[in-house]
Formats: C-alpha cells, structure tokens, sequence
C-alpha cells in the first residue's frame, strides 16, 4: 500500500484540523489512490478499488511541562471503490465512535476486562449493552455515575428508567 501512494499522485485530499480536543490539536490530511495494475494478478486486484492514506499530526499537551509534545501517524486503508477523501475521512472516523461510545463504556464503566466470567462470556457483554443502552435512552451522559445512582435509589430508581 505504501508503494502505491509513494508512486501515484493522489486522486482526492481532504484536510481537517480537531483544535482543543482533551488538551490536544490533531490535522488529519487524507488522500484516496487508485491502485491501477499494481494489484494485478494478486488475489486482491478484484477486492481492492483504492486506497487511502491519512496523515495525522498530533500537539499533546504534557500536563507535567506544559508543553506539546507532536507526533506524526501515517495510517493506510483500503477500499472496495474510489470515493471522495471527505467521505473516507467521515467513514474513518466514524469507525472509532464505535469504539469510544461502546467499547470504552463496557470496559471502563462496566468494568468488563475485569470479568472473571468465562463461560459464555458473550451474553453478559451483551446485557452491559442493554444496560447502557437503556441509560442512553433516558439521557444519561456518564454512565458509571448513572449506575451508582441506580444502585443507590433502589427500586423506585429503577422505576424511574423508561425502557422503549
């Protein structure tokens, strides 16, 4: 992949800057290459339409120093079709609102990774996301507070929750 962006010009760039987010500013510049007969006769040439590079350039503040520390990222995708950078960016980032929304809540509210189940595991992850569903339904922000103010009140808490 890194051949094919190193040795065509980009199709489409898109760049976007997320300023002051958690003590951090973060420039994505993303670019879709077609990868013409670079692929040919590999078992991918029929899977793969593009691909895309992203180049991300992160200032952290150091809380200890107070100054930024900058990293540099060069991640690369494919894709089944060329589509506009713009497009591809949104898809990436929405793929990580995912993780942030479902998986970060299940392991740090629920504590998941601390589970000592192991058989069956999957049916207790998936009542958590019933769980946290529910508290999403009825406009909870922070979940773990949530369930320790369930735990608290009781049944007539519980009462409260509106379920459909």
């Amino acid at each position: 992949m890194e051949q094919i962006c190193q040795a065509n010009a980009p199709l489409d760039r898109d760049t976007s800057t997320a300023a002051s987010r958690r003590s951090r500013d973060e420039t994505r510049l993303v670019e879709v290459f077609d990868p013409a007969g670079a692929l040919v006769g590999s078992e991918w040439a029929e899977h793969v339409g593009a691909v895309v590079r992203v180049n991300r350039v992160t200032h952290r503040r150091v809380t200890a120093t107070g100054m930024w520390e900058t990293t540099r990222e060069t991640a690369h995708f494919v894709c089944e079709y060329i589509l506009p950078a713009a497009v591809c960016a949104r898809a990436i980032r929405d793929h990580w609102a995912i993780e942030n929304r479902l998986h970060y809540v299940r392991d740090c509210s629920f504590r998941e990774d601390d589970s000592r189940t192991r058989r069956n595991p999957g049916v207790l992850a998936r009542l958590r996301s019933f769980a946290a569903n529910i508290l999403r339904h009825n406009g909870v922000d922070n979940v773990t507070d949530a369930r320790y103010r369930l735990a608290i009140g009781g049944l007539n808490a519980i009462r409260s929750l509106r379920f459909m």
